[in-house]
């Protein structure tokens, strides 16, 4: 098969002929049909920022994944020993550890869902950035929510999933993106480059920050006494952020009076529960994601450069190949 590898840390993607490979117990092989980048995607293959280096998932000194693309959605090639739940020409997608810059690869069984009447490029946008958007939404059920940093991949999805759990939602994004926020069901909008929404004097019971632009301190002026912060993401460094911002906000946690957490897609042991949420969702109509752009397999190096720059307008999608 050929895939898009990263040798070590920095060293960028280099297509390459490899062995398809072969699922094990309780693993799928699946064709991959098309994916999608996130920074999860580029962390990796940067090894930034370097303190994560020293946790568990990117490697001291090498990439730990070698074929990166979180985000799969294909149909099932093959089954390994004692998979039950799936056979072959299945249409499923997952948010894997890797596989997605590759034709083919394999996914354990227990995060692979069924995609019924969804196609593969929908498919391939949902998985890291709408598990995040549940994640972070949590028990969500009505009441305010802000969402700062809109109208990218997580923010996209985090609106409508907001304004389906009943709340009021108040987007903030650039001024191209404020028609489209209010297209998808944000009831307020706001262009973070003419108003601050830390001091403009609202008070709202869960902020999403994505954006990652202003401070702790700062963010909590705009929550209610009891509010939630949950810390999504930040504008990417090459040694400390967006960690130092996240982990720097959540160690102010015991000192007060609100709730602050992270959202973390990635250890998350519900992957595949909260994809048949997403998927019911999308079923019905109350969530569709919103596509940037669209690359396909020999642009994958492009479609990364793309989405680092930080303008993508949802969710930037790779074509691998037919469904």
């Amino acid at each position: 098969m050929k895939a898009y590898v990263i040798d070590k840390y920095g060293s960028g993607l280099h297509l390459r002929h490899l062995a398809d490979p072969v699922p094990g117990p309780r693993e799928v092989l699946v064709r991959v049909t098309a994916t999608s980048v996130n920074p999860y995607d580029w962390h990796h293959m940067r090894g930034e920022p370097r303190v994560a280096r020293l946790l568990p998932g990117l490697g001291t000194t090498r990439p730990l994944i070698s074929v990166p693309g979180c985000d799969v959605a294909g149909r099932v090639a093959a089954l390994g020993p004692g998979v039950t739940a799936f056979r072959p020409g299945d249409p499923v997608y997952a948010l894997a550890d890797e596989g997605g810059f590759g034709e083919y690869t394999v996914v354990a069984e227990d995060l692979l869902a069924p995609r019924p009447g969804i196609s593969a490029t929908d498919a391939a946008a949902v998985p890291m950035a709408g598990v995040t958007a549940l994640l972070a939404l949590g028990s969500c059920a009505g009441g305010s929510v802000l969402v700062n940093g809109a109208s990218g991949g997580v923010g996209t999805f985090a609106v409508q999933l907001a304004k389906a759990a009943g709340a009021h939602v108040t987007a903030v994004c650039g001024t191209r993106n404020l028609g489209l926020l209010r297209k998808i069901g944000a009831d307020e909008v706001i262009d973070y480059g003419a108003v601050d929404f830390t001091r403009a004097g609202r008070r709202y019971d869960l902020l999403l920050d994505i954006a990652g632009g202003h401070p702790g301190r700062a963010l909590r002026r705009a929550l209610t006494r009891t509010g939630t912060l949950v810390v999504v993401g930040g504008p990417a460094g090459r040694w400390l952020q967006p960690a130092g911002h996240a982990f720097g906000t959540l160690a102010t946690a015991p000192f007060v009076r609100q709730r602050i957490r992270l959202a973390d897609a990635v250890h998350c042991p519900d992957k595949k529960a909260l994809l048949a949420q997403l998927t019911a969702l999308m079923r019905a109509g109350a969530v569709t994601p919103v596509l940037d752009r669209q690359f396909a397999f020999d642009e994958i190096p492009a479609a990364v450069r793309y989405q680092e720059q930080g303008h993508a307008t949802g969710k930037v999608v790779v074509t691998v190949g037919a469904d």
